[in-house]
């Protein structure tokens, strides 16, 4: 299966759709009359249905188990056709629209064993998805502002050359995804003046996003956090709480990260750990979604 260990749980909606096509209207007659020899055509479906939509990862080997909160199916008679509308949702890591057809499926061939008898020119036709939601695929075509970003590493052994730098490249690379360009990258030392002098700098030049990694810990040296804290002027305490909690459901230590966000003047300011997986992690967590911030904060409504 389809590794989905970095997504995070959203509510996710699918909604499918069958189509049974019978040949007479004498069929159709017997549904709505519920005459049919084997019983009430739409409840034994429905419930068929909502079987097939918990039972799809038994039958369908790539799709994963997961919690299904929610499920409609509903019908519609339009001429000969029956039409199956099957809802579907869910808030987990990845979506239903498999479990959505699933159940429309299952629900379309139980109404095709019950009507044969009486029928023999019954069809099932048009199984397909009409709409999903949830997940950053909702993302992939928001048009969010130009962003001006600055990556700063944290870090007295990158800055002497001690050690490379992964996790700001990381960043980088991530911020590449979403058609972000990094116009500044620096290395500085763990000094609270010379980071609290960066942030300064790079906010007063105009710059919409900057992202610190490195300092967030509890080492002697790790001191982005007292650095940064005094310069904001928004804060934004969900933005760390929601990275917080991310790398807290892959790894024991995220918890002890003392990482920062908010705005001075008109700047996002991030502080990310500073290993490459917690960086990465902090990114999976927040982007794009918090790129919003930046249609808020130009007076669009959310």
């Amino acid at each position: 299966m389809v590794n989905i260990t970095k997504k995070s749980n959203t509510l996710r909606i699918a909604i499918a759709t069958a189509t049974v096509k019978v040949s007479k209207q004498e069929t159709i007659d017997a549904v709505e009359q519920r005459t049919i020899p084997k019983g009430d055509i739409f409840e034994f479906a429905r419930a068929a249905g909502l079987f097939g939509v918990k039972k799809t990862s038994d039958v369908i080997p790539d799709c994963h188990p997961l919690p299904i909160e929610y499920t409609a199916i509903t019908y519609e008679i339009v001429g000969l056709s029956i039409i199956i509308n099957v809802e579907v949702h869910t808030i987990y890591k990845t979506g239903v629209e498999v479990e959505a057809m699933h159940g429309a499926s299952v629900t379309a061939l139980t109404m095709y064993d019950m009507l044969k008898p009486i029928d023999k020119g019954v069809e099932i036709e048009n199984i397909r998805l009409l709409k999903k939601s949830g997940g950053k695929s909702d993302l992939k075509n928001a048009k969010f502002p130009a962003i001006k970003a600055a990556v700063i590493v944290c870090s007295d052994s990158v800055f002497q050359n001690r050690a490379q730098d992964t996790a700001g490249k990381a960043i980088i690379s991530r911020l590449e995804q979403w058609d972000i360009l990094t116009k500044k990258y620096e290395i500085i030392p763990d000094e609270v003046d010379i980071i609290r002098d960066k942030a300064t700098e790079i906010c007063n030049n105009g710059y919409d996003l900057i992202i610190f990694t490195g300092g967030t810990g509890l080492s002697p040296r790790d001191v982005t956090p007292e650095a940064i804290a005094p310069l904001i002027d928004r804060n934004v305490e969900g933005i760390m709480e929601t990275a917080r909690r991310y790398g807290q459901e892959r790894m024991p230590y995220a918890m002890l990260s003392r990482g920062v966000a908010g705005f001075i003047g008109n700047t996002l300011v991030l502080t990310f750990p500073g290993s490459k997986s917690g960086a990465e992690e902090s990114m999976d967590a927040l982007f794009p979604q918090v790129l919003h911030l930046f249609k808020v904060v130009k007076g669009e409504k959310h």
